[in-house]
């Protein structure tokens, strides 16, 4: 049996908690998939094993599955912050 290889997005983020606890937290907007770990290692782990769980029971459902083309533009925006605000790095 041929298996066909699809790629996915995946949009990892840093978080901190009032604790000072770090997590990281990823979506894979392509399979609708959330998901946070402690390191970016776990995380990576973690979201394959969703990616492939959500994969097979859409097989199995003989459904259609999405992938991404492959094609994405990344940007970021740089904004004034009026003076006097406070400013808190996400």
């Amino acid at each position: 049996m041929d298996k066909t290889i699809a790629n996915y997005r995946i949009i990892i983020e840093k978080e901190k908690y009032d604790s000072g606890e770090v997590v990281y937290t990823a979506s894979v907007p392509t399979l609708k998939i959330h998901d946070y770990a402690p390191t970016v290692e776990e995380l990576l782990e973690s979201v394959k094993e969703a990616v492939e769980l959500a994969v097979g029971c859409l097989a199995e459902e003989k459904a259609e599955i999405p992938a991404d083309s492959g094609e994405q533009i990344i940007a970021n925006t740089f904004v004034k912050i009026p003076q006097g605000a406070h400013l808190a790095f996400a």
